[in-house]
């Protein structure tokens, strides 16, 4: 019989999700585990599958829509039923079926206008008394005053012979013919507006993004290790590699194969905090932060250990690509024990990240720069990039954290065993 489809929870605790496209037409048929729609979480992009076979009979929510968890989208039809059978279900579920489509806000822009100010009414003009240039008012003709504006002559410092000392034509005259300084412009300062401004509403992955951010910055204990790494051999390995390989490697990629070397080193590290018990893993997944229009995500590359530099290459630039269209699946943005963070390529020396729980330590990656160091007692230059790597104390103590950054140290400066 006729049944109401809901929006599913497609992304743990959320509350609202985005009909982004509908796969199946109005009246058209599904069998079970086709995809019916594309659904936008607030990191990714997610097929809702079909759980059983029928007909999709009417959308209660367009494409664009948000809508919360739990609220009906559609109809769905046995094969037989029709018009009839909507028109009954939408008459029994009444008030159960909200407005399908609750429009994404619309970005205002507001503008701070000053209040007009009031009206000023000159006064009325008032016969001035007779009186001299000795000190106060000054006096002068219109015409004395129109001329030392003109030039640019302060009539103060003329002296007036008309009456009672007043400022004549003729006064101004000599002053300009006796080299009268004009006096210095006054410059009138700007009229600054009110400063305008635009609300953009917070997208769900923005959302998301400082939710989980300020969860894991005030709930989990950070600490921080920093290690300047001397990157020269990984920087000619990569360039005599790229003349060879079929598809040139990013310094990221070489960043991410040797950080799971290291956890083949101190496999102990490969862990995340639980509520009941440290989780260790064999396999090492990592999350690689991709910045696009839309925010941060992480997409995790999964099984590192057991793959060539060519195998993960070509996995990263496969996820990495889709990540930037935003078209991740749920399961590519969920587990993973470790992060890296590359913001070496806008030129950043030096910084902290910040956790991605539930993973156990984040490492951040600096520009190569040429810097002075110390080698055998002289001073040379030499590339240098500065690794930071977050970790959860709760997880990971101090001298573990400290021994696999050693590793990861060792195993950079001295790629060689990338050919092993």
């Amino acid at each position: 019989m006729a049944a109401i489809m809901r929006m599913p929870e497609v992304l743990a605790n959320a509350t609202e999700a985005i009909i982004a496209k509908w796969l199946i037409a109005e009246g058209a048929s599904f069998t079970i585990g086709q995809p019916m729609a594309e659904v936008e979480t607030e990191k990714a992009l997610v097929e809702v599958p079909a759980e059983s076979d029928g007909i999709l009979g009417k959308y209660l929510a367009q494409n664009g829509a948000h809508v919360q968890v739990g609220a009906p989208i559609a109809i769905l039809l046995n094969v037989g039923e029709g018009q009839a059978e909507i028109d009954k279900l939408l008459a029994e579920a009444g008030a159960d079926i909200p407005a399908p489509v609750v429009g994404a806000p619309t970005p205002i822009a507001e503008t701070s206008t000053p209040a007009p100010a009031a009206p000023v009414i000159a006064p009325a003009p008032v016969a001035a008394p007779v009186q001299t240039n000795t000190g106060g008012r000054l006096f002068a003709s219109p015409l004395a005053r129109r001329l030392a504006k003109e030039s640019g002559i302060n009539p103060a410092s003329i002296q007036g012979t008309g009456p009672d000392g007043r400022i004549v034509r003729r006064d101004v005259q000599a002053a300009i013919a006796g080299g009268v300084k004009p006096a210095a412009a006054v410059v009138a300062a700007p009229i600054i507006p009110a400063g305008s401004f635009t609300d953009i509403p917070h997208s769900g992955m923005r959302k998301a993004i400082a939710r989980r951010l300020t969860e894991s910055k005030t709930t989990v204990p950070h600490f921080y290790l920093n290690a300047p790494v001397l990157a020269d051999e990984m920087l000619k390995f990569r360039t005599s590699f790229n003349e060879w390989a079929p598809k040139k490697v990013s310094v990221t990629d070489l960043i991410v194969k040797t950080v799971a070397a290291a956890f083949s080193d101190v496999p102990a590290a490969n862990v995340i905090w639980t509520d009941t018990a440290l989780r260790q893993f064999s396999d090492v997944d990592v999350a690689v932060a991709v910045a696009t229009d839309k925010g941060l995500v992480t997409p995790v590359i999964r099984g590192i250990n057991h793959m060539s530099l060519i195998q993960l290459n070509a996995a990263a630039t496969e996820i990495i690509d889709r990540a930037r269209t935003g078209r991740l699946k749920q399961n590519e943005i969920e587990g993973g024990t470790f992060s890296v963070t590359n913001l070496g390529m806008y030129g950043t020396d030096e910084f902290s990240a910040i956790l991605n729980p539930p993973q156990s330590a984040i490492l951040a990656v600096g520009a190569a720069k040429q810097k002075p160091v110390v080698i055998d007692g002289q001073i040379v230059v030499r590339s240098v990039i500065n690794f930071t790597m977050s970790v959860d104390h709760r997880a990971i103590d101090g001298a573990l954290a400290a021994q696999w950054l050693a590793a990861f140290v060792k195993r950079f400066e001295n790629p060689f065993w990338l050919a092993l």
